[in-house]
């Protein structure tokens, strides 16, 4: 790895924007090997930096791949790292990385469900956001009502919202009244695919056409599609032949000789930190919550731990 900015290579690794990291390292907030450092230190693989008590080794991603997830993100949830209302968060739900942090490729609102990805490289999840990449979203929607065909034009055509016009690339209804019966449904289901993520815009498109969304879930991003097998809160790790083709969709050719970002020892997970955690651990000697690891010479003591703790 050839010297970088030291804004740029933590921004790559999910700590921040590189804005958000000029701004942490203007009040002295990082240091670099144990100094503090000014804007415009570079840095290479196997430096370590620390910000707010978190050791961050700085990595080669051209060692490896990127980590990709995919997220069954349930309705009630929030896509922000903490809510000051005290509701979960995706980030609740995820692997831990020890010196990087997830990274959402983008955001769905609180009432909607369905697919998000999450990375542990900032260049990628930045390049799957940007508008100029037009990666594809797909949705499934549930409307109140049946829509007309010349609503369908409009929302397929462009419609004004406050931000700016919007359209949908494609809608297809899914939603077939049985013929040999009498009563239709009163809520309609369509797929419908765009190519940008503003707030709430497919929820606000179908507004501007007097029809009200009772149900929004996501289904796709790019070459990803949520698993009907996945249930709600669950994650999927991608493999390294679909990281591949979601780098190609954004513009990033990875190589095949890379091999897989996925860590083959510890398993981290994700917690909220609490006074007492860091005792605890060093009680238990172990980083994974506890859990028993098989080794000849400690394998007792952890099981007995892991007793005491149930």
């Amino acid at each position: 790895m050839s010297k970088e900015r030291i804004q740029k290579a933590l921004a790559r690794q999910g700590l921040g924007s590189r804005r958000q990291i000029e701004n942490w390292i203007s009040e002295g907030l990082i240091s670099l090997n144990g100094k503090v450092i000014t804007l415009g230190q570079q840095v290479e693989s196997g430096d370590v930096v620390m910000y707010s008590g978190r050791k961050i080794i700085i990595r080669d991603d051209l060692q490896t791949l990127p980590r990709v997830l995919a997220y069954h993100k349930p309705e009630g949830e929030v896509c922000s790292r903490s809510d000051e209302k005290g509701r979960t968060t995706i980030f609740e739900h995820l692997p831990g990385l020890k010196h990087s942090r997830w990274i959402a490729v983008g955001r769905l609102d609180i009432n909607t469900s369905g697919l998000i990805l999450l990375t542990d490289n900032g260049d990628l999840a930045n390049k799957l956001m940007h508008p100029s990449s037009e990666v594809q979203r797909e949705y499934a929607v549930r409307v109140m009502g049946a829509a007309t065909k010349e609503q369908l034009k409009k929302l397929t055509h462009g419609v004004e919202l406050e931000d700016g016009p919007a359209k949908f690339d494609e809608i297809v209804e899914t939603t077939f009244d049985d013929p040999t019966s009498n009563k239709s449904s009163l809520n309609r289901w369509y797929h419908v695919v765009l190519m940008e993520g503003r707030n709430r815009e497919v929820r606000r498109m179908w507004e501007a056409v007097d029809l009200k969304v009772s149900r929004l879930m996501r289904v796709r991003y790019g070459s990803v599609f949520l698993n009907k097998s996945q249930r709600p809160g669950k994650v999927r790790e991608l493999e390294p032949q679909e990281i591949r083709e979601l780098g190609e969709i954004a513009g990033i050719e990875y190589s095949k000789d890379l091999r897989s970002g996925v860590p083959t020892g510890k398993n981290y997970r994700m917690t909220k930190h609490k006074p007492a955690t860091r005792g605890a651990r060093r009680g238990t000697g172990s980083g994974d919550g506890g859990r028993t690891r098989q080794s000849t010479s400690t394998s007792g003591r952890r099981k007995v731990n892991h007793e005491k703790r149930r």
